[in-house]
């Protein structure tokens, strides 16, 4: 995930370790060259996903939302302290400094896709951020998983 979401492609050496590259962290505007900074983040935490419908899953549809690489927003390259700070929260309780918009379509994109439900509160916060940052009329399409 982290040659996927490198800005320059680092080099694989020995063992899969990685040197050189450079990510972008669209969740605080940081760039980073060292692997330690970044973190991938699931933009539906696990256990967000757990409460919204993924305990009734298999544990191999378990395995694949926790690697989705079909849906490019599903798992996101973002500084750790980033990653740390939002936790399990759902955009209720956290959202980044920038690309708001940016993260609400992805968020609800993930939600869509693996069918996940959203709770009233998590509903009306989703309404209340997509109106308060202007991002109503944005359409979102994705391929179900599963």
């Amino acid at each position: 995930m982290l040659i996927e979401e490198a800005d320059e492609a680092p080099t694989v050496g020995s063992g899969c370790s990685l040197s050189g590259g450079r990510w972008y962290s669209y969740y605080d505007g940081l760039s980073w060259t060292a692997t330690i900074d970044i973190d991938i983040d699931h933009m539906v935490p696990l256990a967000e996903a757990w409460d919204s419908g993924a305990r009734t899953w298999t544990s191999t549809e378990r395995r694949d939302y926790a690697n989705d690489l079909g849906f490019y927003g599903s798992l996101v390259g973002v500084t750790d302290n980033e990653n740390q700070e939002k936790s399990d929260a759902d955009p209720a309780e956290w959202m980044p400094d920038l690309q708001k918009c940016r993260y609400l379509k992805e968020y609800v994109s993930v939600k869509i896709r693996w069918r996940l439900t959203v709770d009233t509160a998590e509903q009306s916060a989703l309404a209340d951020l997509t109106s308060a940052h202007g991002c109503g009329g944005q359409a979102v399409s994705v391929t179900l998983a599963r």
